[in-house]
Parts: C-alpha cells; structure tokens; sequence
C-alpha cells in the first residue's frame, strides 16, 4: 500500500487536500473564514505575488531586447553643436599650399616641354652631325681620288719626260720644248727658238764652228761654257739645252728677245 505524498517538509502534518476542495490544517495555505471566503496565508500571498512579478520582468527584457535592436539598426547621428570656421591663417595657408601646387605642375610641365625639346635638339644634332660626317667622308673620298688621280698624272708626265730625255739625243726638239716649259715659256716661245737654234746649229749637238770655235745645238763661244750644267756638255744635247735657255733668259729674257737681236745682227 502507497504512502501518501507529505510534502516538502518532514513532519506529521498532512497536506493531502480534504474531500470538496477544502484545504484544512495547521500547515494549510487557507482557510474558511466564518463568512465563507478563503483567506490567503503570508507563503501563498508570496507566491501569488512573485508570479505577475516574474512576467513584468519579461516583458521588460524582451523590450530592452527590441529597443537594442532598433539602435544598432538605426544610423549614428553625431549630436549637433556649433559649425567650424577656418581661422584667416589656416586659409592663407590653404590658398598658398594651392599656389605651390600649381607652380610645382607649371614647372614639371615645363621641365617636360624642356626635356622634349632638348631631345628633338639632340637628334637634329646627331642627325647634323651624320650628315656633316657623310658629307665629309664623301669630300674625303673625291680628294683622295682626286689626289690619286693627280699622283698617276704626275707619275705618267714624269715616265713622258724620262722617256723624251732619254731619247734626246734623236729628238733634241722634243726636250727642249719640255724644258722650256719648265721655264715657264709656251709655244710661242718656242716657235722663236726653233727658229733661232735651228739658224744656229740646225739641231745638232755636236755642230762646231771652226772659224769662231762655238760649239754645240745653242752654239756656246767657247763649247767649254757649258760644263756649268754638266762635264758631259760635248756629248749630250741635255746639258747643252739647258745651258742654252739660261743664257737666252740671262742675256735676252726670253727665245723671242733673243731671235730678235740675231734677226738683227746674225748673232745673238
């Protein structure tokens, strides 16, 4: 058989409801006063009191709840005061930061312009230069073929004149024209001396004239004058030329002057 159910306190008394709702008993909650109604005992007003509490409290955490969701969803709102205004120093500064500014771009702009140009300089002048070094070898290269041109020239003159010297004494003519250019006298010159040697001597370079003793083409009085330009003067038409022309220079300045006078004398 089950005990019946005491409560949480030990002890004797028996908190099992009475038959018809009635709670009765020295432990009991209430109890019926003579009138009929139920007085509530100081642990069942505790009770009764602490359950609207507990709900009002809640509430209030499910509002405070709600009320801080709503201020993080909010936007912050920097509480309003007074506006600022820049001091006239501060603007000062301001308005010459903002002059340094645009003078620092006024100048990179123009170091820019400066570089630009200085390179568009600098290939004008390597170009200026290229050509000059073109045209220049190009001047180099004419003078240089000029200069060849001029040695080969020479070098065929002097293989002529060898050639005639050599054969001076077949063709006295021929040297003597050649030396005479050497003097500077042209074919004018030399026609009067033609004349004027070929009256003389006819050419030969070992005409002697026994009745006044001169001697060779110029016709040297003694023969022997002529070893100033060389001891062979008796034998080689060279040597007898060139005494000749310096005595016509010497004496009548020039072929003409001296065919003049022997024109005119029969000697010169």
């Amino acid at each position: 058989m089950a005990t019946a159910y005491k409560g949480r306190h030990t002890g004797a008394v028996d908190r099992t409801p009475a038959v018809g709702g009635d709670r009765t008993g020295t432990g009991g909650r209430a109890h019926t006063s003579p009138g009929g109604r139920a007085h509530t005992t100081a642990r069942g007003f505790s009770r009764a009191l602490r359950r609207p509490l507990v709900s009002a409290a809640a509430i209030l955490a499910v509002a405070g709840v709600s009320a801080a969701g709503t201020s993080q969803a909010m936007p912050y709102s920097a509480p309003s005061g007074p506006s600022f205004t820049a001091s006239p120093m501060a603007v000062a500064q301001s308005i010459e930061l903002s002059h340094n500014r645009d003078d620092t771009n006024t100048a990179l702009a123009a170091a820019r312009r400066s570089g630009v140009q200085r390179a568009s300089a600098l290939t004008q002048a390597k170009d200026a230069a290229a050509a000059a070094l073109t045209v220049a070898r190009s001047q180099a290269a004419i003078q240089l073929v000029t200069a060849r041109r001029a040695q080969a020239e020479q070098v065929a003159r002097d293989l002529v004149r060898q050639a005639v010297i050599s054969s001076a004494q077949q063709d006295p003519k021929s040297a003597a024209r050649l030396l005479a250019a050497d003097r500077g006298w042209g074919d004018g010159q030399f026609s009067c001396l033609d004349s004027l040697w070929t009256k003389e001597s006819g050419w030969s370079y070992t005409a002697n004239n026994a009745g006044s003793g001169a001697y060779g083409i110029p016709q040297s009085l003694p023969g022997s004058k002529m070893s100033a330009f060389g001891s062979d003067w008796a034998t080689n038409p060279v040597t007898q030329i060139k005494w000749g022309l310096q005595y016509i220079g010497d004496r009548y300045g020039s072929p003409c002057g001296a065919w003049a006078q022997s024109q005119a004398t029969n000697w010169y």
